[in-house]
């Protein structure tokens, strides 16, 4: 059982790391996910493939013939990541008990968006937790389909504008809470489960190598700001993933076999929630809920995250 209190490897040894992509790898200006990736790579312990499900990052690091990933990466359909995922652990055990494969163990991570991950995937990752392959999956949450035209997903926040999801005088944007993914997943009593922000570099990396350390499948998700869907400021990626667990939006904590809860230390140190406002007024997406019309709305928000934050800190017996 790996040591959840410290990172199994010092942090200024992963930092010293190659990097898992290449520059020149076409990922739109200020996007986080490159971000995200480049984190997940500095806590990778050896040989590892990667399986991504379509979307912004497999989109735009590998538009054909050519591919940003230094590593062994596999793309697959929209809705079957897991499932490619569990298929090429068992195929890579198979291999080495024939003698046709030199590793005996390889850390395989299957990576997918919101969309694919909140909604068409869930299935097949669901059905990856249920079958206990030792699998890493990590969801980077831009919270909508934006590789498609920026529609709604399970990840998109109530009160945002999207092309799914109109804001005007008779709809406040996404009237829907977003879907409590990590709480549905932790449900499964796997072993390791996480929040993470590319806001906070040092809680990222070492959760994601906790998350290869255990035995069974673990689950990382990752904040990933996206200024083309959320017209945001391309410089203010890395700023918005902080407010939003600043915020409580994105709240930082760890589960163990669904059971044990562990606030992280910056979500840990706040003493209050940063107000909704704050991280609202940086978003043209979020900018309609300012309307006098929309002051319930925006209130009933605001008293709901409150409500979820008590909540998350009595798990964690705070």
């Amino acid at each position: 059982m790996v040591e959840y209190d410290k990172p199994a490897v010092a942090i200024k040894e992963m930092l010293k790391r190659d990097q898992v992509l290449s520059a020149g790898h076409r990922m739109c200006a200020g996007c986080a996910a490159p971000t995200v990736v480049k984190l997940m790579g500095m806590a990778l312990r050896g040989p590892t493939i990667v399986c991504e499900a379509t979307g912004c990052l497999e989109v735009a690091t590998t538009i054909y013939p050519y591919t940003a990933w230094e590593i062994p990466w596999i793309h697959v359909a929209f809705e079957n990541a897991s499932a490619v995922a569990s298929g090429v652990i068992e195929a890579t055990k198979a291999m080495y008990a024939k003698g046709n494969y030199a590793h005996e163990h390889v850390d395989v991570i299957a990576i997918g968006g919101d969309g694919g991950t909140f909604d068409i995937g869930f299935g097949s990752l669901s059905g990856m937790l249920e079958r206990g392959h030792d699998i890493v999956y990590m969801v980077y949450d831009n919270g909508a389909y934006q590789n498609t035209g920026i529609q709604r997903s399970g990840g998109t926040l109530p009160g945002q504008e999207t092309t799914t999801s109109w804001a005007g005088k008779v709809e406040p944007g996404k009237r829907q809470k977003k879907k409590p993914l990590t709480e549905i997943v932790a449900a499964h009593k796997i072993p390791y489960v996480a929040t993470v922000s590319p806001g906070y570099q040092r809680d990222f990396i070492t959760k994601f190598r906790k998350a290869l350390e255990v035995e069974g499948p673990a689950f990382i998700h990752a904040y990933s700001p996206c200024p083309r869907g959320w017209r945001s400021e391309t410089g203010r990626s890395i700023e918005l993933s902080r407010l939003a667990v600043q915020t409580g939006i994105h709240p930082l904590y760890e589960v163990i076999d669904g059971e044990k809860y562990i606030m992280s230390g910056p979500s840990k140190r706040l003493k209050e929630l940063t107000p909704m406002e704050e991280y609202w007024k940086t978003q043209g997406q979020f900018k309609h809920l300012f309307k006098p019309e929309w002051e319930e709305f925006r209130k009933q928000i605001q008293v709901d995250i409150n409500h979820e934050w008590e909540l998350l800190k009595k798990k964690c017996g705070i």
